[in-house]
């Protein structure tokens, strides 16, 4: 658990905000990292994807815990604004855009800003573990954090990146206990299903007029601060 010292500071409906303003009085936060460059029309089709599975019924659950949940994209405020309206999404959505949030919590990657590290491994893993491409990448990828108060105290007590991320995912974990499973490519044994998915097809991830597809990490990695 380490303690936030940094001033981060995020637009939303009511101008710039603090960190602290993103907890709306609970006492836990969880925070989706929404892949969403600032030169995108539309945010990450796979981020959106776990948006829609986040329903108004877990987040008045949530809530009942003491914990609140907001998204935080890079992107200018008023182009979440527009989509969060278009997908009638009533989740907060933050932008940290001019703020260094993402880099810090590495999920906007550029080597000029700061070494290479995603998934809890730097530069030398990530090349060790077939990576290297990561090493150079410029991009956002996803993740999940969650932050605890203490007065006006904050928290950073968890982050996860990659297939972590899936704990979002609630149809995945429903097909995951059928006998067909998500019927992907990699799944064993081959031919159980009819038709086989792609596991990183680009209409998933999100190729957005013209730009590549973000890759994304295949490695769960959860560590507790």
């Amino acid at each position: 658990m380490v303690r936030i010292d940094e001033n981060y500071r995020f637009t939303g409906p009511d101008g710039e905000v603090g960190l602290l303003h993103l907890f709306d009085g609970a006492r836990q936060l969880v925070v989706q990292h929404f892949m969403f460059d600032p030169s995108w029309e539309e945010g990450c089709n796979s981020c959106s994807a776990m948006a829609d599975e986040l329903s108004s019924g877990v987040l008045t659950h949530l809530g009942k815990r003491g914990t609140a949940f907001a998204a935080v994209s890079r992107a200018p405020y008023p182009k979440l604004q527009t989509m969060r309206e278009a997908k009638g999404w009533t989740f907060p959505w933050y932008s940290s855009y001019g703020s260094e949030f993402n880099y810090d919590f590495h999920v906007t990657l550029d080597p000029t800003v700061a070494p290479a590290d995603y998934n809890y491994r730097d530069a030398d893993e990530l090349v060790a573990a077939g990576l290297s491409w990561m090493t150079e990448y410029v991009g956002e990828q996803p993740g999940l954090s969650c932050f605890l108060r203490d007065g006006d105290q904050v928290f950073h007590t968890y982050s996860t990146f990659g297939r972590g991320v899936e704990v979002m995912m609630t149809g995945y974990h429903l097909l995951d206990i059928t006998a067909l499973g998500r019927q992907e490519e990699w799944e064993e044994p081959k031919g159980r299903a009819a038709v086989a998915h792609p596991a990183n097809r680009p209409d998933r991830f999100g190729r957005r007029k013209g730009r590549d597809p973000p890759r994304v990490v295949r490695r769960s990695a959860v560590r507790p601060s």
